[in-house]
């Protein structure tokens, strides 16, 4: 095998590891913002997430990780669609945010 050959197939692993990683971030944020949904009494739209950012970082270990930023959307009463975000460091879910919505009254 040459050094050119060795040197693709190396490239071909880490995209296929890269994507892999991808997936599996996609799969914990969109589980982590339907999760807040769900506590909050809201409608989890579309069910999925999109990513915004990432980043490298280093976590609280000093090993650098990537930190994906995502976004979804959510509605307290199927009118309106209001924005959300979960932000995960490596695997590890930091945070969830609501943009501010209305507490609608169910005993009216």
């Amino acid at each position: 095998m040459d050094v050119s050959s060795l040197v693709a197939m190396l490239a071909v692993l880490a995209v296929g590891g890269y994507w892999y990683t991808s997936l599996s971030a996609l799969e914990i944020a969109r589980a982590a913002g339907a999760r807040a949904c769900r506590e909050a009494g809201l409608q989890f739209l579309d069910d999925t997430v999109a990513g915004i950012a990432w980043s490298l970082r280093r976590d609280e270990r000093g090993r650098r990780v990537v930190q994906r930023s995502y976004r979804f959307e959510f509605s307290e009463s199927g009118d309106t669609r209001r924005e959300g975000g979960v932000v995960l460091m490596g695997d590890r879910v930091i945070s969830v945010t609501l943009e501010p919505y209305r507490i609608l009254d169910e005993t009216v």
